[in-house]
């Protein structure tokens, strides 16, 4: 009986020795290649929390500099910022801040370049089209019209749409297009929230040039009586 156990196990490990033999290097790779999917995987997601941690570091470090209205050191942080951590939403933030205070302190230029930086490079759209906005708003006081128009035609339909509509009247009312400034008054007051306290200011804008929303809708209201 023990003899015939001892056969069964030495076919047992003779079959095994088999497969170990024909399969062996397969399953050593295959196992090697998990492994080193998954250490890939880690080492990725840390890479990622460290560059997160290290850009707010610095996105700390430039909003003090923003807040003490030190513009020049400002410009070097984000300089830095955007050097480092292109891909991070700290870098399209910093940039819209060392834009703000760049404008405020005269420096029409740079705060051109950072706002053109977010637009080119920023992660989320929606930093991106506020930069658009903005930086239209730049080129209006420029006179740069069509330049400003172009930066308006790119901003996508959605929450934005209305802000765009009335920064697109402002340059074509610079223009002296009133009759297409009053059309995207309109167009951005009809878009707006009825509470939305923005839509008070294009509503003077329209009142400005005869066009009040009020006055346009009464005789429509009077032909339904």
């Amino acid at each position: 009986m023990a003899t015939h156990l001892d056969l069964q196990e030495q076919e047992q490990v003779d079959a095994l020795k088999a497969f170990w033999q024909q399969y062996g290097n397969l399953i050593t790779w295959t196992l090697v290649a998990a492994l080193l999917v998954y250490a890939g995987i880690n080492g990725w997601q840390w890479w990622q929390r460290n560059q997160a941690t290290q850009a707010g570091a610095m996105y700390e470090e430039l909003d003090r500099a923003v807040n003490a209205g030190d513009v020049d050191k400002a410009a070097r942080i984000f300089g830095d910022l955007k050097e480092r951590y292109p891909r991070t939403a700290f870098a399209e933030q910093g940039g819209m801040l060392a834009a703000k205070l760049q404008f405020e302190k005269g420096k029409l230029d740079e705060s051109r370049a950072s706002l053109g930086w977010v637009i080119e490079h920023a992660v989320e759209d929606e930093y991106r089209t506020l930069a658009r906005l903005r930086l239209a708003g730049l080129m209006l006081q420029a006179k740069q019209y069509d330049d400003a128009l172009k930066q308006l035609d790119a901003v996508p339909a959605g929450p934005f749409a209305a802000l765009a509509a009335d920064r697109r009247g402002d340059v074509l009312l610079a223009q002296g297009k009133k009759d297409d400034a009053r059309a995207a008054y309109r167009k951005a007051y009809e878009a707006m929230a009825d509470q939305a306290e923005y839509r008070r200011l294009v509503d003077a804008k329209l009142i400005a040039l005869g066009a009040a929303p009020a006055a346009a809708s009464a005789p429509a209201a009077g032909a339904s009586r």
